[in-house]
């Protein structure tokens, strides 16, 4: 890339050897690479050709001294860009910035999340197993008068963790958004390199690392093509006394779309709502009407607002995630970020097609549409009402999020309950569907727990 300094062709070519000896000071998850993979077969699967040997690793060791001495103060910045948090930090980061932005995001965000994290998860696993199959020093270790910009990973050095992971979510990216295929490998190219004018990766091990990530992503975007979510609407909405009343119903072929871990999209279908005209609702209706709305429930309107926001939609969950992952210093830990990336955005996949399910299991009416003088506060999501998507969401994000993070499990359970409780406050949604979708969030959200309890990282 023009930006950067071109590598010599000679380390491009060097034959693989006899692999070095890691100091045992070095184990950041050192059985990271048995761990279960979503979309490769396994890490062990994908483990790249043996490094360089010991005498053309001492020619990239002079490269990479110039390297980290190299003035240009862009190259810094950059080395700081892409080394803040781990990895896939800055990837996820290119995604809610394109929501934020109003980029073109595809017709469904969460889609995007999920196979790009899936790609960087896997790729981690992958770089893992190498890593420690080969167990290749890092520069600095080879060469202790190397001053590095940045501490010294506690991990071997081939391949790289960031060309892998930066390769995987560029290829993901481009597949999504193929117009702008040139940019995404563009960073991802810089991504890589950037380790390289730290001082803390050797050229090969950006090669390597860079090869694997494209290999990993081909077998993601394979998942990616045959999930159904290009499926057309070609139904009818059906009508009735207690029917949803619309056109052109969002998400509907969700219910048809490939889970991971679910067995079916109505595993956990929550069992029909009553009739709309029971005792049961009749009291649900005017609850809904009578929850204000004016000028004097300004706290519950700006909190309904905020969780129809492009964040309260999106990324909400995310945020925490980055913030208590830095907290708990997981930027040193390169697979646990990019584990708990995975599981919080691939049990969502799951947990949209489920909701999605009961929805048009029932085509359940919407309040407004029952009784035409409650007023919500922003137009109403166009699909039916039962179960919640937000309560559904919510509590299945939350659950993961406590799973993770434990010890924060009171607050994000709560953050999800006040998520669902705004579709009341907004008067879109009655409390019967707060209820069904909290249980299908959290059934959901036990399956992946499960899984994530015997995926190997205990």
């Amino acid at each position: 890339m023009s930006r950067f300094t071109h590598f010599p062709c000679s380390l491009i070519l060097i034959s693989a050897a006899a692999c070095f000896g890691q100091t045992s000071d070095q184990q950041v998850e050192p059985k990271a690479g048995t761990w279960k993979t979503w979309a490769i077969s396994s890490g062990k699967d994908y483990r790249v050709p043996a490094p360089p040997d010991a005498a053309a690793t001492r020619g990239e060791l002079a490269w990479v001294r110039n390297a980290v001495a190299e003035p240009n103060p862009y190259i810094a910045d950059q080395v700081r860009f892409w080394s803040a948090g781990a990895p896939p930090y800055q990837w996820f980061e290119v995604i809610t910035n394109r929501i934020l932005s109003g980029l073109p995001i595809t017709g469904f965000p969460h889609r995007v999340y999920t196979y790009v994290a899936m790609a960087m998860y896997d790729a981690t696993v992958a770089a893992w197993e190498s890593k420690y199959f080969y167990n290749r020093p890092r520069p600095g270790q080879l060469d202790p008068t190397l001053k590095t910009r940045l501490p010294t990973p506690r991990s071997p050095s081939y391949p790289s963790e960031h060309a892998a992971t930066a390769a995987a979510a560029a290829a993901v990216l481009a597949y999504l958004f193929p117009t702008e295929a040139a940019s995404f490998q563009s960073m991802a190219e810089e991504a890589g390199k950037s380790q390289l004018y730290a001082g803390l990766a050797f050229p090969t091990d950006y090669f390597a690392g860079m090869d694997l990530g494209k290999k990993v992503a081909q077998r993601v975007i394979e998942v990616a093509k045959a999930d159904g979510s290009d499926a057309v609407f070609g139904g009818t909405v059906p009508t009735g006394k207690c029917m949803w009343v619309g056109s052109n119903p969002a998400n509907v072929t969700a219910i048809n779309w490939k889970p991971f871990l679910l067995t079916a999209p109505s595993e956990f279908r929550p069992p029909a709502p009553p009739a709309c005209d029971s005792t049961q609702m009749v009291a649900e209706v005017g609850l809904v009407r009578d929850t204000p709305r004016g000028p004097a429930a300004f706290a519950t309107n700006s909190r309904a607002m905020y969780w129809q926001s492009p964040e309260g939609l999106n990324f909400w969950h995310y945020v925490y995630e980055n913030k208590w992952m830095f907290e708990d210093r997981l930027d040193q830990n390169p697979p646990r970020w990019a584990r708990a990336y995975a599981l919080l955005a691939i049990s969502f996949f799951d947990t949209f097609i489920a909701s999605q399910d009961g929805k048009y299991a029932y085509w359940y009416i919407r309040p407004s549409q029952l009784d035409t003088s409650i007023v919500p506060i922003f137009p109403v999501p166009n699909h039916p009402s039962y179960p919640s998507n937000h309560a559904t969401f919510s509590s299945s994000r939350a659950e993961i999020l406590a799973y993770l993070f434990p010890q924060r499990a009171d607050f994000i359970r709560a953050v999800g309950k006040e998520a669902g409780d705004s579709r009341i406050w907004a008067g879109i949604h009655y409390p019967i569907d707060l209820v069904s979708g909290n249980q299908l969030g959290t059934s959901v959200a036990r399956k992946f727990i499960a899984w994530a309890n015997s995926d190997g990282s205990q």
